[in-house]
């Protein structure tokens, strides 16, 4: 018999003043970057790069849409990759300190 487990959905997220606009410019600007990316390849993408762009604009429509009409469900991505690069330049600075010649 196979057993199913099943996470509890996230909490609403906590409403404060100018979050939805935030929210709306976190939601566009990640897509945005990434079709800015596949434009700027140095050489001919094939079929990768207009994928790429399509899949930005879906994935933007998507993510406008949580952002501004179901704000409490929208979790900002800029803060969740925020944190582990911040992470990974601390766990640099750390190894730069500890491999200073003495």
């Amino acid at each position: 018999m196979w057993t199913v487990l099943t996470r509890a959905p996230l909490p609403d997220a906590p409403y404060w003043p100018g979050r939805r606009l935030l929210a709306f410019v976190d939601a566009v600007g990640w897509p945005v970057a990434w079709i800015a990316v596949a434009m700027q390849l140095p050489q001919p993408a094939g079929i990768v790069g207009p994928m790429v762009i399509a899949l930005a604009v879906l994935s933007a429509l998507g993510r406008a849409h949580r952002a501004a009409l179901q704000n409490h469900r929208y979790y900002f991505t800029t803060w969740r990759w925020g944190r582990v690069a911040l992470g990974l330049l601390l766990i640099g600075m750390v190894l730069k300190v500890a491999l200073l010649p003495a």
